[in-house]
């Protein structure tokens, strides 16, 4: 029987980079709220993702609903590991929204608070999504297919600073969105920001390539004992680095964000490299976390269904709102 498992491994690796990219620089455009230097320029920032930010969440849905259906075992061991770190983030997002939809009808007396509610609810989910990502990393502790560990084993000193991490790179996505879809003292003031978060993000680069490695040995196995021809990655990573670096201090608008985006995706590679085949590190791989096949061809026709759509209307949602946003001009 054909094996359904690398199928949906590639679909929801897709849907969770989707996610990451697209809503990663509207959660980067709330954490650089307080950079504004007045009500005008935050009324900018906010109308450069508000056509967009409820959408490009699609893909947290479609990536939450198709780990529960095609891998429930990562649901069993994740969720009981995680739950603290999953309501941080889920409430960030919550505040987030909220405030985003608020704002726009708020006084000027009351747009203080949501603007604290949007920056605030944009740092927690952020930080939290960052966390989770280093609790993964780290593993778990399971017996039985069963998490046996505690609430509290998820936050240590390395998923603190991978949470920081992914904190200055959605700054970074946020800083050079803005960079595309602003002009004037605002733009330029997002590309200065753009340069010093690049420099950050390319610090905790080092850092995790240096910490990961010793910290678990099946990874210090899998990128030292395939060093003749991993090197490439990494060492594409600093040139895009470059690049972007070098678009930034040229004047270029669309190349640095293109360029964080591929940063971005070269982390990613790294990371699903480094864990392959582990879904709940360091002991049960995609295939074991897998649902029936049966369940998992059921599934796919609905969701090979959806998803050229969601791309489509995204797509189109982009093109529409492309350009730069104007002061007094917005989506609200």
């Amino acid at each position: 029987m054909f094996d359904f498992t690398y199928v949906w491994v590639a679909i929801l690796g897709f849907g969770l980079l989707m996610y990451v990219l697209a809503d990663g620089f509207d959660l980067g455009v709330g954490m650089l709220f307080p950079f504004a230097v007045n009500e005008d320029e935050r009324d900018v920032m906010m109308n450069s993702v508000a056509p967009v930010w409820d959408g490009n969440e699609t893909w947290l849905i479609l990536g939450g609903a198709g780990l529960l259906a095609a891998f429930p075992l990562v649901y069993a061991v994740f969720l009981p590991a995680l739950y603290i770190g999953v309501f941080l983030l889920l409430a960030g997002l919550i505040f987030r929204g909220v405030a985003f939809e608020f704002r726009f009808k708020a006084s000027a007396k009351g747009k203080p608070m949501w603007n604290l509610a949007f920056t605030g609810g944009s740092l927690v989910a952020t930080f939290a999504q960052g966390a989770v990502v280093g609790a993964y990393i780290q593993g778990f502790e399971t017996e039985n297919m069963r998490y046996v560990g505690g609430a509290f084993d998820w936050l240590t000193p390395f998923t603190v600073m991978t949470g920081m991490g992914l904190v200055a790179g959605y700054s970074l996505l946020g800083a050079t969105w803005l960079v595309l879809k602003t002009e004037g003292e605002l733009q330029q003031r997002m590309r200065r920001w753009s340069l010093r978060l690049l420099a950050v993000v390319m610090g905790f680069f080092v850092v995790v390539s240096v910490w990961t490695p010793q910290m678990d040995a099946y990874v210090n196995a899998r990128w030292f004992g395939n060093l003749s021809w991993l090197w490439l990655l990494p060492a594409a990573t600093v040139a895009v680095a470059a690049l972007v670096w070098r678009g930034l201090a040229r004047g270029r608008e669309a190349l640095p964000f293109i360029g964080t985006i591929v940063l971005f995706g070269l982390f990613y590679a790294g990371l699903l490299f480094s864990k392959w085949p582990y879904v709940v590190p360091p002991s049960h791989t995609f295939h074991d976390a897998a649902s029936a096949p049966e369940s998992q061809l059921f599934l796919l026709v609905g969701v090979l269904f959806v998803i050229p759509f969601v791309l489509m209307y995204t797509a189109w949602t982009y093109y529409v709102f492309r350009g730069k946003v104007k002061m007094g001009v917005g989506y609200h």
